[in-house]
């Protein structure tokens, strides 16, 4: 006993409702080619996620429906059934996924579990489900979830198996990427497959969403926990499985685990039924594929970075990006991941040489741009900025120089990027990384000044690690050497290096981690052996900078805390550590 399986891991555009509907055409005629019984389609598919307050305007939900109703057109004649995810509309809204075949819409199943953490606000927009589903198809059971239902210990999986008698779990998902997050998942449905004896099939979103991420990397494990499939990361996939469900009868006998569990639940539990009459015979067999795992955390976040800014800059209309090249590293990294992104054609450098820019610094931009193949242009600044200083002057009389005359140079390159961006349409790249971000190590207007901050949430130790990884990866030195060892400098002054203002990154990056990816106090963090004083520079730091935070760019999250809609503080507060 066998069901054939296509997973269509594919891309959407938020509010492209008809182009979405119509891509999923060509998968359909592909499964039913493959004779698949049933071809998976992401979450919310049809409208895009997350769809945000595009749902709270009618005329977006009803396009939601009449491009769904025109996915079950095209299903006529076809006996694969169709789930895809939409915002079902009765009397309330719903996340929900369709079960459709032969073009009829055989029925709904309505998330039940809604998230409302991180990144997540569904509690805004949707009402939950109260009725598990399950799908019968020949004389097999396959039970219906929607990406959080699989998370939530005990409902709807209990019920699924024990009142459903589901041999197959089907989760369709838009689940975002964090480093670590596919092997998490893939470890926590193996466990809860061998728990309780049953198949998963999971099939996840792929793409760059604003902020979030969508790292694709569907997969489905057997009664036994084994993984059977997975298909790529950060790409579009189709695959074609059979999966063998002969495994959790086999797997039943030898560990009749749950029959007590049975026993105990409630025998009025209830399930609703999902039932196609119409199926597919086949007579091959078609094995699953297994794409092998990123090999290093440096690779996967660079792959994620690549697709963040890839769609992003694609998907709101731009063709060409511009960056500020300063010959360190956190701009040489952001210039070669745009590069891999976009193509070296459509990536622009700009040199910004003030009178405090080293020779070096201007050498090292210059041949990390022509190792990347990208135009660069030069605007000094040194004349813009004594400009500036002779109309201050009357101003500043009598005032030693300080940080209103470093930040005056920051936000002329600020202005200078903005202003090339206005002239051609060019998308401008941050450059500032979570380390800096964090502290408020950065200027605002100046090089805060942008559109998209593509390693926002990256700290500064794996801003190095991930451009060792890059040169090695290429088989050359893309980013000179020298970058990598000079002392990080914004060079706005004399001698002027980060550590001036900063601890050692390797210091600062493990005490940003601790209090705000884990949440730990100060007194906690001085507990693990930090320097207290060190430790209360930090946090404050952190503290007072939260007014520049909510005006930088938005950019990728690739941390379980991003610096965005996962991190929600007050900028007016008692500064609690």
């Amino acid at each position: 006993m066998k069901i054939r399986l296509a997973m269509a891991q594919l891309n959407p555009v938020v509010g492209d409702v008809f182009t979405n509907a119509q891509r999923t055409f060509e998968y359909i005629e592909k499964a039913e080619e493959k004779k698949a019984d049933i071809v998976l389609f992401p979450e919310l598919f049809i409208t895009g996620y997350p769809p945000e307050d595009l749902i709270l305007k009618p005329s977006f939900l009803k396009a939601n429906i009449e491009a769904l109703e025109k996915i079950i057109d095209f299903t006529r004649g076809k006996k694969t059934v169709v789930v895809v995810g939409f915002v079902e509309l009765k009397n309330d809204i719903y996340n929900s996924a369709a079960v459709i075949q032969n073009g009829k819409l055989l029925g709904t199943y309505r998330k039940m579990h809604l998230p409302n953490y991180s990144v997540f606000d569904e509690k805004r927009y949707f009402l939950s489900g109260r009725i598990p589903k399950v799908l019968k198809l020949k004389d097999m059971n396959i039970g219906i979830t929607v990406c959080e239902d699989i998370w939530n210990p005990g409902e709807p999986i209990s019920s699924l198996v024990f009142s459903g008698n589901s041999q197959l779990i089907i989760n369709i998902s838009a689940s975002p990427f964090y480093k670590g997050k596919r092997s998490l998942r893939e470890n926590y449905l193996s466990m809860k497959a061998y728990e309780y004896h049953c198949a998963f099939a999971y099939l996840n979103m792929v793409g760059g969403q604003d902020e979030v991420i969508f790292d694709g990397s569907s997969f489905a494990v057997n009664a036994n926990g084994d993984l059977i499939a997975r298909l790529k990361s950060f790409e579009e996939d189709f695959e074609v499985l059979d999966i063998e469900l002969e495994d959790n009868l086999r797997t039943n006998l030898h560990e009749p685990k749950l029959r007590e569990a049975k026993l105990l639940k409630d025998r009025d539990s209830k399930v609703e039924f999902i039932v196609s009459d119409a199926f597919h015979k086949q007579e091959d067999t078609v094995l699953p594929r297994v794409e092998n795992a990123e090999e290093s955390s440096e690779e996967e976040l660079f792959k994620a970075l690549v697709l963040g800014v890839k769609d992003y800059v694609k998907k709101n209309g731009f063709k060409k990006v511009l960056i500020g090249l300063s010959g360190g590293m956190d701009s040489s990294l952001v210039a070669c991941i745009a590069k891999e992104a976009l193509g070296s054609e459509n990536v622009c450098g700009v040199l910004m040489p003030s009178q405090y820019t080293s020779n070096e610094s201007i050498e090292d931009a210059t041949k990390l741009a022509e190792n990347l193949g990208i135009k660069t242009y030069t605007v000094p600044i040194k004349n813009i900025y004594y400009s500036y200083l002779e109309e201050l002057k009357d101003i500043f009389k009598g005032l030693e120089p300080n940080e209103a005359e470093e930040n005056i140079q920051a936000r002329i390159r600020g202005n200078i990027l903005m202003a090339l961006s206005n002239k051609f349409n060019w998308l401008v790249l941050t450059t500032g990384n979570k380390s800096e971000m964090s502290v408020g190590y950065a200027t605002l207007y100046g090089d805060m000044a942008g559109g998209f901050a593509v390693i926002k949430d990256v700290f500064k130790t794996m801003v190095y690690r991930i451009g060792r990884w890059y040169n090695n990866y290429k088989g050359k030195e893309i980013i000179p050497e020298r970058v990598f060892i000079k002392p990080p400098t914004a060079e706005l002054k004399p001698d002027q290096t980060d550590q001036d203002k900063l601890p050692p990154y390797d210091v600062l990056d493990e005490i940003l981690k601790l209090y705000i990816e884990e949440d730990y106090g100060l007194n906690e963090i001085i507990e693990k052996g930090f320097d207290e004083e060190t430790v209360r520079k930090v946090v404050k730091m952190v503290n007072l900078s939260e007014y520049k935070r909510r005006q930088a760019p938005p950019g990728i999250k690739v941390s379980k805390r991003a610096l965005g809609k996962d991190w929600r503080m007050p900028i007016t507060k008692k500064m609690f550590p």
